[in-house]
């Protein structure tokens, strides 16, 4: 049975740059959530869960969930992020209105019938982009890394594009989407930038901000913590540019968790500049495989995050089984590896002592988290709550 390990560094911050929030302001936000809400039959806001028993076991005030595992049906939130970034595309592109009626009414199947998006994934943004593409009558190329669940890849394909898996991490996936996409005049919609390539990205990043400002439209009190999940880390960021533009100096403690295999913002924190991992990335987390931090996000989360926290793969796996089985009285979440990790920083808080104390965390603490994704590989899902996969051990005398 594994020792289950969180590692916990904090981020020497660059001077606040006001600059990056600038694209998260408030009209903007307002902005991208008319464009989702002008989606008739796909949007309908996903819930804010409230845990008040969990809270009171863990000796806190409050603990909220945004739960994405019903976001569009595709069980995950980043089809926000991929269907945004094509609609502005597109409203650009053709000189129409950002609304889902103005975009159907290209008759893009007719207007541009080569019209093809092409992206990477471990499988949630790539279903995303595949969905948005389909929907459209637009065509999609997904290149997906080698390790690749059946279940994402399958669900994928059932959106109508069609599906890579290469022999390469993610990373390298990325490099060769895009090289691919040059040679055959695809439109690329990663959610990670590069030098020439911001503008889709970004807007990507901001297609996110639907999901914190129905959040933060919803909770009854302000937060005093915010956790989010990082692979590239533009989730991350476009929550903490939200919560920045916000709350100002009053904001949360901002606390990003990643995998350990694919820890590059605790690694970039530690040394106080990007850093690359690199490797398989082989981590039950696949959406959070990620070795390279994103340009874009890292600008705002150095400024603006307060810590990094590294997760063995074991945590995912306490943190299905915590939101999944609830203590009584509260409700349950169903959350695949990605966007469990949270749950099983829940789990932890009472055996690290020293890390609850680092991040302030106390009777008066309201903390907020984001279950990214639902059981996205059922499959595995089951293995893990059911099986007993990933076993560990919480280590938490109850008579302490």
């Amino acid at each position: 049975m594994a020792t289950l390990t969180l590692d916990l560094v904090k981020n020497a911050k660059s001077p606040a740059n006001k600059t990056c929030l600038a694209p998260f302001s408030r009209e903007a936000v307002k902005k991208v959530r008319a464009f989702h809400q002008s989606m008739w039959g796909y949007y309908h806001a996903t819930p804010l869960v409230s845990l008040p028993n969990l809270a009171k076991y863990l000796g806190v005030k409050s603990i909220y969930v945004k739960d994405e595992a019903g976001r569009f049906g595709l069980k995950a939130f980043k089809g926000l992020g991929g269907s945004y970034a094509i609609a502005a595309y597109l409203a650009e592109r053709f000189g129409c209105a950002l609304d889902f009626d103005a975009l159907m009414a290209l008759n893009l199947p007719e207007r541009a019938p080569h019209l093809t998006f092409a992206t990477t994934t471990d499988g949630n943004h790539g279903r995303g982009v595949a969905w948005t593409a389909k929907i459209l009558g637009v065509h999609a190329v997904v290149y997906m890394p080698k390790g690749a669940r059946l279940d994402r890849i399958n669900a994928i394909k059932s959106e109508g594009a069609q599906v890579k898996v290469t022999d390469c991490n993610y990373d390298e996936t990325v490099r060769m989407t895009a090289r691919d996409a040059a040679a055959n005049g695809w439109v690329i919609v990663q959610d990670t930038a590069w030098t020439g390539y911001e503008e889709i990205p970004l807007h990507i990043m901001q297609g996110y901000t639907t999901m914190v400002s129905e959040a933060l439209d919803t909770i009854k009190e302000k937060p005093t913590h915010v956790f989010v999940q990082a692979g590239v880390g533009s989730l991350a960021a476009a929550v903490a540019a939200v919560l920045a533009n916000t709350y100002a100096e009053q904001r949360p403690v901002f606390t990003i968790m990643e995998a350990e295999a694919a820890n590059c913002y605790y690694r970039s924190f530690s040394a106080n500049r990007p850093v690359a991992v690199t490797g398989d990335l082989n981590t039950v987390m696949a959406g959070l495989a990620c070795g390279e931090v994103n340009p874009l996000a890292w600008t705002i989360l150095h400024s603006y995050s307060d810590y990094a926290l590294s997760c063995h793969d074991e945590v995912s796996a306490v943190g299905m089984r915590v939101w999944g089985s609830p203590l009584p009285g509260d409700p349950q979440i169903i959350a695949g590896e990605s966007g469990a990790i949270g749950g099983g920083v829940i789990g932890l808080l009472n055996k690290y002592h020293d890390i609850k104390t680092t991040l302030g965390i106390d009777k008066d603490a309201v903390l907020l988290f984001f279950n990214t994704e639902g059981d996205t590989a059922p499959a595995h899902y089951r293995e893990v709550v059911w099986g007993g996969a990933l076993p560990a051990s919480l280590g938490v005398d109850e008579h302490a």
